[in-house]
């Protein structure tokens, strides 16, 4: 059985060895590349394209939220996991494509969940940015097309006005739906709109 192959991106050398070693502790992984900024990286999937890539968000050359949406467009079965210290920007990342947004903090502890959750197809969100209330929708509460539609923008972070722009209706329409959509996941922050966008298969 051919193991699960995977690239390190991240302008730390210590880090990507530790990880490297974690990684290939377990006999069905195997790390095929790693690279230090972000046009290397595109670079290394130009000759060898792995299963997964694991990258630090804050590449020198390329960000990791502009990489993330790059490989996923010319390489969409590619899985991206960010591996990131900061929590203020995994709205964006999952935006551009990212299936998880590991935090560097949660590393240790949860990289082989993170791994095997999207490896299985499901998006991976850090246990510490998971936390707080996320409901899923009651029978016969599940969000409307429209609904949907004006949630994946507001997780790309497009304010009313665009949103009723793209989607040609008003603003007091766009509102309505937030409050709307707000209400059926039992959400109090934007994280927890995006967590639950996620978790329950909106996005």
């Amino acid at each position: 059985m051919s193991r699960y192959r995977i690239v390190l991106a991240d302008d730390h050398v210590l880090l990507r060895e530790g990880l490297r070693r974690l990684i290939e502790d377990d006999a069905e992984l195997e790390v095929i590349g790693e690279a230090g900024d972000g046009l290397e990286l595109l670079a290394l999937l130009d000759a060898r394209v792995p299963d997964l890539v694991i990258m630090d968000i804050s590449m020198p050359k390329l960000r990791g939220i502009e990489a993330a949406r790059r490989i996923k467009s010319s390489y969409p079965a590619v899985k991206v996991l960010i591996l990131s210290m900061y929590r203020e920007y995994q709205h964006q990342a999952i935006a551009a494509g990212a299936d998880g947004y590991l935090l560097k903090e949660d590393a240790l502890r949860e990289l082989f969940s993170a791994i095997e959750g999207v490896r299985q197809g499901r998006s991976f969100l850090s246990t510490r940015l998971s936390e707080g209330g996320c409901g899923m929708p009651g029978h016969g509460e599940g969000l409307s097309v429209r609904e949907k539609e004006v949630l994946k923008l507001i997780v790309e972070g497009k304010p009313n006005k665009e949103i009723a722009r793209e989607l040609f209706i008003s603003v007091r329409t766009v509102e309505s739906h937030r409050a709307s959509i707000i209400g059926k996941l039992k959400v109090k922050s934007a994280a927890e709109l995006v967590k639950c966008a996620i978790q329950n298969g909106y996005i």
